[in-house]
């Protein structure tokens, strides 16, 4: 850091407007905790704040300053008038823990060190960083008895469960290489251990959702939360798990159901992204299969909800081990299906968008919208997509007739069944205009 030179020289580096800016901010952190902290305690009495909206006010600019003077050189000056802030809240606070009425609570002194760092970074200049740190900051403080029942309803089954997903999810998945590996038939070991970090999630969402909303409905906010990153994996999960839990097939059913309903709205929101023409050209394919999928979940929310059963309680709600083994096995298909690709050879558009088609819906999108030329590329295009999901849609309905239970069959097979069904009425219509 450059130490300061004459005087006034290196802080006229930082120009009055930007000054004000941050100063601003800063004076803005403080005031929106202190009106939450003004608002939340009593203004007098032996409980009242030590601090209210104008102190609140004066430590973030104090922050602010302080940011400035660092952001300028002035290091020594800076530490002081933190230091003096920082031994000021400590001493009021020890001074009003001494009083025997009042009651062992930190938040506003901690909220206040808080003020004094969110201003300290806006005046260094982070202004965005400051602000969106405070409102989160303020949230928490006013969501106060929220916060304390959502506390209370976690028990230590589902707090060491969400720690062992972030261990997987933020540890061990950046530590994995990405591969391809030629030797081991083109493993790429982080994205199979994403196949793993996405089974475990989904059954933690999914063990959540049914201790908040029940079996049926429980398992069908899986379904839809999956189906955003794989029907497939969602299919093949609802359809292993409906043979261990035979009582909640029907809701299981439904899960994998809303999960390929969610697959055309992510294909057609995918293509508008990546191309507009082609979102509009396939539109017209995949809007009766969702609307089919939408109506069979609207009719089944319909329904009286079957009583479940008491249940025992799981060993773990990531099911670790059950999804590093459908991981392997998902793993294995894909390497089936490469093979199977290179042995046949590439059989024209469709043949690659049915291929496409199985192994995953984005690369076949993002495959068609590569493809250049005018209308009649586009419609073969949109054609070749509706191919490659009605290709992924008859594979999820070989997945739930062979690993799903007699209840999960009836209701997930007749559901993907009439999707299908819909999307080839739909693709037939639209190659007879």
């Amino acid at each position: 850091m450059l130490s300061p030179p004459g005087p006034m020289s290196q802080i006229e580096l930082l120009s009055g407007t930007t000054m004000v800016a941050r100063l601003l901010i800063a004076g803005l952190v403080g005031l929106a905790v202190g009106t939450e902290r003004e608002w939340s305690g009593p203004p007098s009495g032996p409980q009242r704040r030590f601090a209210g909206l104008r102190t609140f006010l004066l430590f973030g600019v104090v922050g602010g300053i302080t940011g400035i003077l660092v952001a300028s050189g002035y290091t020594a000056p800076a530490t002081v008038l933190l230091a003096g802030c920082a031994a000021f809240i400590v001493a009021t606070y020890v001074m009003a823990v001494r009083r025997p009425e009042q009651s062992l609570h930190g938040t506003t002194e901690a909220a206040a060190f808080v003020v004094l760092g969110l201003g300290l970074l806006a005046g260094m200049g982070y202004l965005a960083l400051a602000a969106g740190s405070v409102t989160i900051v303020v949230f928490a403080l006013a969501e106060k008895q929220q916060l304390h029942w959502l506390v209370s309803r976690i028990g230590r089954q589902e707090l060491l469960a969400g720690l062992q997903f972030l261990v997987l999810a933020l540890v061990i998945l950046p530590l994995l290489p990405t591969g391809p590996y030629d030797t081991l038939w083109g493993v790429r070991p982080r994205a199979l251990w994403a196949v793993v970090v996405l089974l475990s999630g989904l059954n933690f969402v999914g063990f959540i959702a049914r201790r908040t909303v029940g079996p049926t409905r429980g398992y069908l906010l899986t379904g839809l939360l999956g189906g955003v990153a794989s029907s497939t994996i969602v299919t093949v999960q609802t359809s292993r798990l409906s043979r261990v839990e035979p009582e909640h097939g029907a809701a299981l059913g439904l899960g994998a159901i809303a999960a390929c309903t969610v697959l055309p709205v992510r294909v057609i929101v995918l293509s508008l992204v990546l191309r507009a023409d082609l979102a509009r050209a396939v539109l017209p394919y995949l809007l009766p299969p969702f609307v089919v999928g939408l109506l069979l979940i609207i009719l089944s929310l319909r329904q009286p909800a079957p009583r479940a059963a008491a249940q025992a309680e799981e060993r773990s709600p990531l099911r670790l081990a059950s999804a590093l083994r459908m991981a392997l096995v998902f793993q294995v298909a894909i390497i089936g299906i490469t093979y199977a690709r290179s042995a046949l050879g590439s059989p024209g558009l469709l043949g690659s968008a049915a291929f496409l088609g199985l192994v995953d819906a984005d690369a076949l999108t993002l495959a068609m919208s590569r493809l250049a030329g005018g209308n009649d590329v586009i419609r073969s295009a949109a054609h070749g997509v509706a191919v490659g999901i009605l290709t992924s849609t008859l594979f999820k309905v070989l997945i739930a007739a062979t690993l799903g239970s007699h209840t999960f069959r009836r209701r997930a097979v007749a559901g993907l069944a009439a999707m299908a069904v819909a999307l080839v009425m739909a693709s037939w219509w639209s190659w007879q205009r």
